[in-house]
C-alpha cells in the first residue's frame, strides 16, 4: 500500500469513529436495560413487563445518543 492510500484509511477510519461509538451505545442501553427488566420481571414474577419496559428505555437512551451525535456533526 502507498502512503496516500493508508492516510486515506487513516481518515476513513478516524471518521467512522463517532458512527461506532453510537451504535455500541445503542445495542449496550438495549441489551443492559433489557436485562435490568428481565432480572427484575424474575424477581417479581411480573413477566414480561419490565422487560419491555427496559427495552423501550434501551431503545429511548440509545436513540436519544444518536440524535445528540447527528446534530453535533
Amino acid at each position: 500500500m502507498s502512503a496516500s492510500s493508508l492516510k486515506a484509511l487513516q481518515t476513513n477510519i478516524v471518521k467512522s469513529g463517532p458512527a461506532a461509538t453510537v451504535s455500541y451505545t445503542l445495542i449496550g442501553a438495549i441489551v443492559l436495560l433489557g436485562g435490568i427488566g428481565y432480572v427484575i420481571d424474575e424477581w417479581r414474577g411480573t413477566s414480561p413487563w419490565f422487560l419491555i419496559g427496559g427495552l423501550l428505555l434501551g431503545l429511548i437512551v440509545g436513540f436519544y445518543e444518536l440524535a445528540k451525535a447527528l446534530w453535533r456533526s
